[in-house]
């Protein structure tokens, strides 16, 4: 009667998260769907290309920050990571709804949905987007660990049908069935404090929710000014921008070099950002600053070098000099200049 019971309970439980493998899966199925079947989105010559999506979680990514850099560096590094990364959802999430090796997809779901929180769970300029959908898929994919899938599931299938492979030991850790642990109860309490844990860590780190001040990232552009000097008569700095929305670009319509007396001794207007040199700008990621139809386009995540020939204006090397970017904002970020003899 005991084992009954268990067997009952076993399928009630898989049953229970039906809604959550067949929307979970989707979402992570809809991923392969959206860049391979409704559009080209791994053609990195072409717009809308998924590594850029990936460059624009760099700046203020936690933990994984490194591995995001390397790879938005190496161009040839980054397609394959992300035809790699799309495959592996497509795969999750298929077999999640199939109910197929439910166990096994739900560490799946667990790891994918971490890269997500930890890479760009700072970003959402309205509901905190990017860490919703991270937090959630974890708390899902732990869940379906615990579960397993029952009815409405190939492993219910293959389970009735007493195939060899659901007999085995693995197939309870991977698959369905019975649960392999005797009591779960210290493992259910210790995997959701540590989920609960991660959540507020995570949610006070990227956006302040927990206490302090609420701060949101992706609510107005910033960019950080670098490495500026005046040398060999060219003005030279780095361009990064950290901050704003990452569907579109900070525009910028200004630049300006300021004498000590605040007099502008030169001026890029939107206009001559316009028309800017592309040899000028030497960008350093996938995702590029480039000049634009009336200004020039600093996209979230990407870094450059720029250039801008002084002609013949700074001759000596006195007095200070400060660098001045306009956003068509109306904010602005200024940078005092070194001279180099």
């Amino acid at each position: 009667m005991k084992n009954d019971i268990k067997s009952h309970s076993t399928d009630l439980a898989g049953l229970f998260t039906l809604s959550i493998r067949l929307v979970v899966g989707w979402t992570y199925f809809s991923a392969f769907w959206r860049r391979v079947v409704l559009a080209n989105k791994l053609d990195p010559e072409l717009a809308g290309y998924i590594g850029e999506k990936f460059n624009h979680f760099l700046p203020n990514a936690l933990g994984i920050k490194p591995m995001i850099e390397y790879l938005v560096t190496n161009p040839d590094m980054l397609w394959l990571a992300m035809v790699v990364f799309t495959i592996i959802e497509a795969i999750v999430g298929l077999f999640v709804m199939l109910g197929l090796f439910t166990r096994l997809m739900g560490i799946g779901v667990f790891a994918l949905a971490m890269g997500i929180l930890m890479g760009s769970g700072w970003i959402g300029t309205t509901c905190l987007d990017e860490w919703q959908i991270g937090i959630l898929g974890i708390a899902s994919g732990f869940a379906l660990f615990l579960s397993g899938s029952s009815y409405y599931s190939l492993d219910k299938y293959f389970m009735d049908k007493n195939m060899p492979f659901t007999r085995s030991k693995w197939f309870n850790w991977l698959g369905s069935g019975e649960f392999p642990v005797k009591n779960p109860k210290r493992l259910v309490l210790t995997g959701a404090l540590a989920i609960l844990f991660l959540t507020l860590l995570t949610n006070q780190i990227f956006h302040g929710g927990v206490f302090g001040t609420l701060h949101n990232k992706s609510v107005r552009p910033k960019i950080e000014i670098n490495n500026a000097a005046i040398e060999n008569n060219s003005l030279q700095f780095e361009l990064y921008r950290t901050e704003g929305a990452d569907v579109y670009g900070s525009f910028v319509t200004g630049i300006q070099l300021l004498d000590e007396d605040g007099n502008v001794v030169i001026e890029k207007t939107a206009t001559d950002l316009a028309e800017f040199p592309a040899e000028n700008i030497n960008n350093h990621y996938v995702a590029k600053i480039q000049p634009g139809k009336y200004s020039m386009v600093v996209p979230l995540g990407a870094k450059a070098d720029v250039t801008i020939d002084l002609n013949e204006i700074i001759t000596g090397t006195d007095g200070k000099y400060t660098l001045k970017i306009i956003d068509i904002s109306g904010l602005e970020w200024e940078k005092s200049v070194s001279v180099v003899p």
